[in-house]
């Protein structure tokens, strides 16, 4: 009857760390391939993938295999990561960081130490299998996608038209910064960007703009062909015949920025403004966010001598 206890108990705590693992994969890879996954070094994208976006779930599954292996040393690793979560998020209300991750870490933890799954080697498999097959199976058509973007390395001035739209996009520089920007600040750079956009000038030239939400949709493309995108002002939404990419010539694929800022701002809060992602999402953002991965690209409309 002791034995059955311990195995039911071992075999929970397997459950338990195998479920959190599974998510903390899923989502890790899900947002490697969605922000990461920019750099031209292959080495620096997959020590990104594991030691940034996988790193709960590798954490979790080596917690749970020390368990399996020393129960002490598997107690004081849970303690020590149910720790190092409370003082990472100190502040946050106790019933999201202390009755969702303080807690469960730590009975998780006394679980392995009271349990014993047999046969162990199982638990050994599926701990290590099962979140493998999840990164691998997520991984690979994400890595085909983004081997299939197209990159014509033209990073200057890109004229879009076609789908109610006649732009020129901003080249490479203070016009499209590569870099973390500001609704504010970036409302401020384009008014004195030069006619060249690679300029800013002592006085407001006022040539440059951040585009429209209906503009930046309609912009959008996906292998060199106009994605088809209609934007309803009145749910805030977007849809496309084809689901854009982080490509040229509106996008840097090897840049880490996949939102940009658009000019309009959100009617019932005016403290939020709306930014367009890679993928063609409309979403609105506080305008004082300035993340690594949230910029902008000026554009200005065309005259008619422009567009020929």
């Amino acid at each position: 009857m002791k034995a059955n206890i311990k195995r039911l108990l071992g075999w929970l705590a397997v459950l338990i760390s195998l479920i959190f693992s599974c998510i903390w994969a899923v989502w890790g890879t899900i947002e490697n391939f969605h922000e990461g996954w920019y750099s031209l070094s292959l080495w620096e994208n997959l020590f990104m993938f594991f030691f940034q976006y996988l790193l709960i779930s590798l954490i979790l599954v080596i917690a749970a295999l020390l368990s399996l292996k020393w129960r002490i040393a598997g107690v004081i690793s849970h303690l020590v990561l149910a720790g190092s979560c409370a003082w990472f998020f100190f502040g946050s209300h106790f019933s999201v960081i202390g009755l969702l991750i303080v807690i469960p870490l730590v009975g998780l933890g006394f679980l392995y130490y009271f349990g014993t799954p047999q046969p162990k080697k199982w638990a050994y498999l599926v701990l290590i299998l099962i979140p493998s097959l999840i990164i691998l199976a997520l991984s690979i058509p994400q890595g085909i996608k983004i081997a299939q973007r197209v990159n014509d390395e033209d990073f200057g001035i890109r004229i879009v038209e076609g789908n109610g739209v006649s732009l020129a996009f901003a080249p490479r520089g203070p016009g499209w910064p590569d870099q973390g920007t500001a609704w504010e600040e970036a409302m401020e750079i384009v008014k004195y960007l030069a006619e060249d956009g690679l300029t800013l000038l002592e006085t407001e030239q006022n040539i440059w703009r951040l585009p429209t939400v209906e503009e930046a949709v309609r912009s959008m493309m996906h292998h060199n062909v106009n994605a088809g995108g209609v934007y309803d002002p009145l749910t805030a939404t977007a849809m496309y015949e084809l689901t854009p990419d982080k490509e040229t010539p509106i996008w840097d694929p090897h840049s880490q920025v996949i939102y940009y800022w658009t000019s309009d701002t959100r009617q019932d809060d005016d403290r939020y403004a709306y930014i367009i992602v890679y993928h063609g999402g409309v979403f609105s953002k506080r305008k004082t966010d300035g993340q690594d991965y949230l910029s902008f690209r000026a554009v200005k409309s065309l005259e008619p001598s422009d567009s020929q």
